[in-house]
């Protein structure tokens, strides 16, 4: 999870971040619409997702690092959990789940905004024992 201070932001290397993301999704084979609800922008604003794509930095607000954090914080649990079938790692976000009401956590996230990726962030930290 990236802890985000004023004076932070500027040693983070958000070009290096909006390329991890954006491998992230592909992993996760997210639509473009899932992947603006995970970083909290409008679903009109894909132009941040090519930007992103071509190598640009990721915004520098406090809440699209945030969220940057804790989306790289699912994937490093997810990884943990399930070290020897990332296939499996990688599904899991779009897979149907008990513990979320049978949602998917994307779903979750896009319902819950922010709080959903909470949400599943510490049903992950939880399935890990931390």
């Amino acid at each position: 999870m990236l802890a985000v201070t004023a004076s932070a932001t500027d040693s983070i290397d958000r070009k290096a971040i909006a390329g991890m993301l954006m491998k992230l999704f592909d992993h996760w084979k997210l639509s473009t619409e899932e992947q603006l609800d995970a970083l909290g922008f409008s679903v009109t604003n894909r132009a941040a997702l090519a930007r992103y794509r071509r190598g640009e930095p990721i915004s520098g607000s406090r809440d699209t690092l945030e969220r940057a954090g804790h989306l790289l914080a699912i994937h490093k649990n997810l990884r943990l959990l399930f070290p020897l079938d990332r296939d499996l790692a990688y599904a899991w976000i779009k897979t149907r789940n008990r513990a979320f009401d049978n949602r998917s956590p994307i779903e979750v996230i896009r319902e819950f905004g922010f709080a959903g990726l909470l949400m599943v962030l510490a049903y992950l930290d939880r399935a890990r024992g931390q």
